[in-house]
């Protein structure tokens, strides 16, 4: 089954790859045809990518979460179907043309970790590992998708105005819209992600919150955020301000995801 996924992966690899290349190329020829394509592709190369995760799950006799690798492949399933489930949604394709490069690169992130199989330590072998992981990806993932929403917000007064832009791109309301939806629902999701791994980390190291590296900038990341929306619900900010906010935030997840396990190694180093 590791060897089916392996095959899987680079398959899926190269869906994305195709279809971050027909995004582009809708934006550069305006046909809506090879819009149409590219959601399509976008969307078989969802499937595939599910099924990896799951042959990967079967082959390895586990959750195919609880590694740098398997994290970072999970991780750009979540911002695929986010970002799709947004593009058919709101009937917004040009979205997929900034999703698409963030899911590359995310995906090939995880092409360069190491895929072996190893055993899980103790402490991960529990019922929760499902729950805490899960809610990450779909929290990661709604916050790219709020991320890629304010860089085009930020963008749209500098595009050139015409018809095709009108026609594929909301107003700038509906985008401030539209992200902030997406950051309600990441927040939502890393709530849970937080609150699952305190129940976690208890039953596992008998205390609710130890101040590790990984879990002190998933606080910072949730506080961002929740100050995000408690300045738009009580104080009406929304526009540019709320638009540079989200990209901070997002930069936030990054630095939780990738530079804490670089630069702040704790007991959440395996993912």
């Amino acid at each position: 089954m590791l060897q089916v996924e392996n095959t899987l992966f680079t398959i899926v690899m190269l869906i994305y790859f195709a279809a971050m290349i027909l995004y582009f190329t809708f934006i550069a020829v305006k046909r809506d045809a090879i819009a149409k394509i590219a959601v399509c592709l976008q969307g078989a190369g969802l499937a595939l990518h599910t099924a990896a995760l799951v042959c990967r799950g079967i082959g390895a006799g586990r959750l195919p979460l609880t590694n740098q690798y398997e994290f970072a492949t999970a991780f750009a399933w979540g911002l695929c179907l986010v970002s799709l489930i947004f593009v058919v949604r709101f009937k917004f394709p040009v979205l997929g043309a900034f999703s698409a490069p963030v899911t590359f690169l995310v995906i090939g992130y995880a092409a360069m970790q190491s895929k072996e199989v190893r055993e899980l330590m103790p402490a991960l072998r529990s019922g929760w590992l499902g729950f805490h992981v899960s809610t990450a990806i779909i929290a990661y993932g709604a916050f790219g998708v709020s991320f890629v929403l304010s860089i085009i917000f930020l963008l749209r007064d500098r595009m050139k105005a015409q018809g095709f832009l009108d026609q594929h791109i909301p107003n700038r309301e509906k985008l401030d819209v539209i992200s902030y939806r997406s950051v309600s629902l990441g927040l939502l999701f890393l709530t849970f992600t937080i609150i699952t791994g305190a129940i976690w980390a208890e039953r596992a190291w008998g205390s609710y919150w130890s101040w590790d590296p990984k879990e002190t900038w998933s606080l910072v990341t949730w506080i961002v955020y929740a100050i995000y929306l408690h300045l738009r619900i009580r104080r009406g900010w929304q526009g540019r301000a709320a638009a540079i906010f989200a990209v901070a935030g997002f930069v936030c997840v990054m630095f939780t995801y990738i530079g804490v396990n670089t630069f702040l190694p704790g007991v959440h180093s395996y993912a």
